[in-house]
């Protein structure tokens, strides 16, 4: 997988376009579309995907297939708009899940009936 394929591939995990992806970043979508011919970024903008997806750089180049977060530990998406569409306490084997699992939980949801 290109590095413009598995950005396209996250971005589409995470609910964002690549025009919102761009937004996020602070380039134009024609800056990202053009990295499916030259490849990755460097420098700012490889930081700055990698951390808007919350995947580490490893992972867009290809390096590894483990979508680990970067070292920022900041949430992919916005954690109170996943809230709002669960609803306050979800919990599974009686045991309310923590925000990080409400997230995975959310996006794996969005996987099955594709949202």
């Amino acid at each position: 997988m290109t590095f413009y394929e598995r950005v396209y591939e996250t971005a589409k995990l995470r609910g964002l376009s690549i025009k919102k992806l761009a937004d996020k970043i602070g380039v134009s979508d024609a800056t990202i579309y053009t990295w499916k011919r030259t490849g990755a970024p460097t420098g700012k903008n490889l930081t700055a995907v990698s951390e808007a997806l919350g995947v580490s750089i490893d992972y867009l180049l290809g390096n590894t297939d483990d979508m680990h977060q970067s070292s920022n530990n900041e949430m992919p998406v916005d954690l109170d708009e996943v809230l709002s569409k669960l609803g306050p306490a979800v919990s599974f084997g009686g045991k309310e899940l923590t925000d990080e699992q409400k997230l995975k939980f959310y996006e794996m949801a969005k996987l099955m009936f594709g949202e």
